[in-house]
C-alpha cells in the first residue's frame, strides 16, 4: 500500500484518556489548548491521532511511570 494513502488510526476521548488515565473531558481541554491536534468526525465528533497521543507519551515520559502533571 502506498504510504501517502495509509490511514491513520484514530483514538476516541475516552481511549485517549485511559492511555494518560485522565478524565475524557481533560483530553478536549488539551486539545482547545493546542496540546493535541482534534479531527473531527462527519457527525462533529473529536478523534485523535494514535500517533501523535504516543508522541505526546513519549515526550512526557508517561511510559516511564511519570504523573501526568507534565502534561497539564
Amino acid at each position: 500500500m502506498n504510504e501517502n494513502h495509509r490511514e491513520e488510526t484514530l483514538l476516541t476521548p475516552g481511549e485517549v484518556a485511559a492511555r494518560f488515565r485522565v478524565d475524557p473531558k481533560t483530553v478536549t481541554r488539551w486539545a482547545n489548548a493546542g496540546k493535541l491536534t482534534a479531527v473531527r468526525t462527519l457527525g462533529g465528533h473529536r478523534r485523535y491521532r494514535r500517533s501523535e497521543v504516543d508522541e505526546l507519551l513519549v515526550a512526557n515520559g508517561l511510559g516511564a511511570g511519570m504523573t501526568t502533571d507534565a502534561v497539564r
